[in-house]
Formats: C-alpha cells, sequence, structure tokens
C-alpha cells in the first residue's frame, strides 16, 4: 500500500468488541441528535459514523407518505415506519430508512432501534444532493443487513426511476442482491407482495 494512502476498516474488519463500540457510539449520538434544534441522521456503514441533516424538500416528503399509504393499505397487518432507526446485531449496521415495511407483530414499543432482520421492505427516496448514499452506500449495506426487498425511488429530474432490488444471497464479492429491476415513474411496480402505482410519484423540480 503507498504510505500516502489510508485504508478504511469495515465492519469484517472489526472485531466484535470494537463494533459494539461503535454501535454503543452510534448510539449515544443518536440520544444527543434527538435534543438538537435541527433533525439529524446517525448511520454507520464500513466501520464508520455518519452524520446527516435532515432537510427533505416536499417532493420528497409527499413521494414517502404516498407508498406508504399504498402499502398499509394493501397489508394492514404491516407498519411502514420513516425515519426510524433501524439496527442489524449481526454486522452491527445502523440506518434510519425514510420507510421501513414491518410486521406490526414483530415490532417492539421498548426497542431503541428496529431489528433489521425483522424488516420485510426498506424504501429510499434518493435526495438531491447526496444520492449515493441510498444508490451506493445502502445498497451495499442492506443486503448484509439481512434485508429481503430495497425499493429505490429516484425523483432526480434526470432519472425519475424507481428500482426494485431483491433476492440477497452470498457469492464471490460478498452477499449482494443478485435481482434488479428497474422501472421508470408512472409504471406499476411489483417489490414483493406490494404493487405500487408510481403515477402519483412527484419528480423534483427541474430547475433544481
Amino acid at each position: 500500500m503507498d504510505p500516502g494512502t489510508h485504508q478504511e476498516d469495515t465492519m469484517a474488519d472489526l472485531t466484535p468488541e470494537q463494533m459494539r463500540r461503535l454501535h454503543d457510539f452510534a448510539e449515544q449520538l443518536s440520544e444527543l441528535a434527538e435534543h438538537q434544534e435541527d433533525r439529524w441522521k446517525v448511520q454507520t456503514t464500513d466501520g464508520q459514523i455518519f452524520l446527516t441533516m435532515m432537510s427533505p424538500t416536499a417532493p420528497h416528503g409527499l413521494n414517502v407518505v404516498r407508498l406508504r399509504r399504498q402499502i398499509e393499505a394493501q397489508t394492514p397487518e404491516v407498519v411502514a415506519l420513516n425515519d426510524t432507526n433501524m439496527g442489524d446485531p449481526v454486522t452491527g449496521l445502523t440506518k434510519i430508512p425514510d420507510l421501513m415495511v414491518i410486521a406490526e407483530e414483530d415490532t417492539d414499543d421498548t426497542a431503541k432501534v428496529v431489528n433489521s432482520r425483522d424488516v420485510l421492505m426498506v424504501v429510499e427516496v434518493v435526495f438531491r444532493t447526496n444520492s449515493l448514499t441510498d444508490i451506493r452506500d445502502k445498497l451495499h449495506d442492506y443486503p448484509r443487513m439481512g434485508l429481503p426487498l430495497y425499493v429505490v425511488v429516484d425523483p432526480r429530474k434526470d432519472k425519475k426511476t424507481v428500482t426494485v432490488h431483491s433476492d440477497p444471497s452470498e457469492g464471490p464479492d460478498g452477499i449482494r442482491y443478485r435481482k434488479k429491476v428497474p422501472h421508470a415513474f408512472g409504471d406499476t411496480v411489483t417489490a414483493g407482495r406490494w404493487t405500487l402505482d408510481t403515477s402519483s410519484l412527484k419528480a423534483y423540480p427541474a430547475d433544481w
């Protein structure tokens, strides 16, 4: 390795004790963030902690709400939680998805985080300013966290897509989603047991 480069530790490189300390520190930051005037997301990936100021726009929020309503209407036994802490006891990774779908009977109202291994589907609506978080980082982390379905909604003016990632499995490149089905805004999208009408989704304004 070149002396001028720095190699980041990944979660796979961390010892169980290091993973526990990282998780505890992220939890402390989350508790601190709850008392700030601004809203922050505290998430971990590959041995690093990321803090993101939450400033969702109207189109972003509307897209989340419209998808949540469809999901809960089709499956009354589930809840679609938004901006809720989710953690994986196996990898130590923590995320705050735009939407996570979980059977209501599997929720624990005394827990600080939702166990990702209980989650049926995650939906992320791409932010205009940090798109790589959803389309690269979380695409890498979510299958490792045991999430069977990951839906990425991209409202950017040059995209307007809904992509369904599924079939997570182990391979030479690690645990990855092995199936990817892209759709355009306006399509009827099948994601697991859900059929999503995307005609009401809002794209970001052209001048953004």
